[in-house]
């Protein structure tokens, strides 16, 4: 889960020395985000719903050894072509692997203190992940190459593989009859991939661009046409039932929307820094440890004992209000760096940045208490996938409402910094907007399992 948590945001650092190495055009570099991004979030239902059918562990270990033969091949990749297809490789196995993990756990550990601090390692993991990427991305471009930041994913795949062959207990799985439909894992993978790519595509194209409008209703229709399907035919790859969990529906509409808010502290933040205030790709890195550092204790060191005192539901809540008060900082940061200081401006939101080590926990606990055992591995595929296509949603819409108000304060006369940041204060905005909306789901929706 490091591992590939870790590779979506280690390479984002290191985009302008793979542009300068390889020669990228502006257009083409994205695709070494959208390729991995889009082989991820596409498959991750299907994997999950094949990890039931087939054995997790055998899902887990082919999923793995594909990531980390594709992270060679991107390392060693001399040309945009050979990059861009070793990133969608890489999106596959981690789709395979991460798709089952969820449902692993759940399984191995049924005792709810044991399977709370489980819970508790694997969210901090994903957690801590995305913010560890970034100091590494930075440290290892300037110290070595582009390259090292796919070569590190070398050793620890092949240690998990090792661990994992003794490790894990076989299982043969419910077998292909009990869930093999063609058809809906044909109309699923087609239909997310094509909406995960419309998305990502709209800073490009526009939101009301004929290209969006069309290829989003044609997306829609095919996961339309999934649903249907699943409801009538005799062996579902998705059983609807799972639905019917108040718990596994509002976990997953909440975590859509925390993660596609937190786009904007992940990626704006490290932007704001490098191109507002002059960072390099290391300091950047270093300036947002804290965040990583206190996500890693509160996810590690209290979030178990909490859950287990007050309930995932409070913890859940708590955990929110502290990412509003995130993003409500954020939005007060200064135009200038001369005007920065940052212990008294970015301190302090790199230690609210706790209130994602007791969401996620929470989330995930909530999220997965309403599967039966049979249902596992789809939930944890279809947990995961909620967090993708949030991830989605966060970059296309909370980039484009950036760069629109930015373009927009430049034509105004505004300086470059200035019109910069103030992109950025929307987009944090709205952000925070999110995560009020996040609340009043999980307030609602979600109800404490029973103990």
């Amino acid at each position: 889960m490091l591992m590939t948590v870790l590779d979506g945001s280690i390479v984002t650092v290191a985009m302008p020395a793979i542009q300068d190495d390889l020669g990228f055009t502006p257009t083409g570099l994205s695709w070494v985000v959208n390729a991995y991004l889009i082989a991820f979030g596409s498959l991750l239902l299907l994997a999950g719903r094949l990890g039931d059918l087939i054995g997790r562990k055998r899902m887990f270990l082919a999923g793995t050894g594909v990531f980390t033969g594709a992270s060679l091949l991107a390392g060693v990749a001399a040309s945009p072509a050979v990059l861009i297809a070793a990133r969608f490789l890489q999106g596959v196995g981690s789709a395979m692997a991460a798709a089952v993990s969820l449902g692993i756990l759940i399984t191995l550990f049924t005792e709810p203190r044991e399977r709370a601090k489980a819970i508790a390692i694997f969210s901090f993991t994903g957690a801590a992940g995305a913010s560890i990427g970034q100091v590494l991305g930075g440290v290892l471009t300037e110290a070595l190459t582009w390259n090292w930041i796919f070569f590190i994913n070398l050793p620890i795949g092949i240690a998990a593989l090792l661990v994992a062959l003794p490790a894990l207990p076989g299982d043969r799985g419910l077998g292909l009859k009990a869930g093999a439909d063609a058809l809906g894992a044909l109309l699923v993978t087609s239909g997310l991939t094509l909406g995960i790519y419309t998305v990502v595509k709209i800073e490009e194209y526009g939101a009301t661009s004929a290209h969006t409008l069309g290829l989003g209703s044609l997306a829609l229709a095919l996961l339309a046409g999934f649903v249907v399907r699943q409801a009538k035919t005799a062996n579902p790859l998705m059983p609807l039932r799972i639905f019917r969990s108040r718990s596994v529906t509002g976990a997953n509409v909440v975590q859509m929307l925390m993660i596609a808010a937190l786009f904007s502290f992940q990626v704006l933040v490290a932007l704001y820094l490098q191109n507002v205030l002059g960072y390099g790709a290391a300091k950047t890195g270093l300036a947002m440890l804290p965040a990583a550092v206190v996500i890693g204790a509160v996810s590690l060191g209290v979030s178990a004992r909490l859950n287990a005192r007050f309930g995932e539901r409070n913890v859940l809540l708590a955990g929110l209000v502290l990412l509003v008060g995130v993003l409500g900082l954020l939005t007060r940061l200064p135009d200038q760096a001369a005007q920065v200081n940052y212990f008294t401006d970015l301190l302090p939101v790199m230690l609210l940045a706790a209130g994602f080590g007791l969401a996620l926990p929470a989330l995930t606990s909530l999220g997965m208490s309403g599967a039966k055992s049979e249902d596992a591995g789809l939930a944890s595929g279809l947990f995961n996938t909620t967090q993708q296509i949030g991830m989605a949603v966060g970059v296309a819409v909370l980039s484009t409402l950036a760069a629109s108000r930015t373009e927009s304060l430049t034509e105004a006369g505004r300086s470059a910094s200035e019109a910069l940041t103030g992109g950025f204060h929307l987009a944090f905005g709205v952000g925070a907007g999110l995560i009020v909306a996040a609340f009043a789901v999980a307030f609602t929706v979600l109800r404490a399992p029973r103990r």
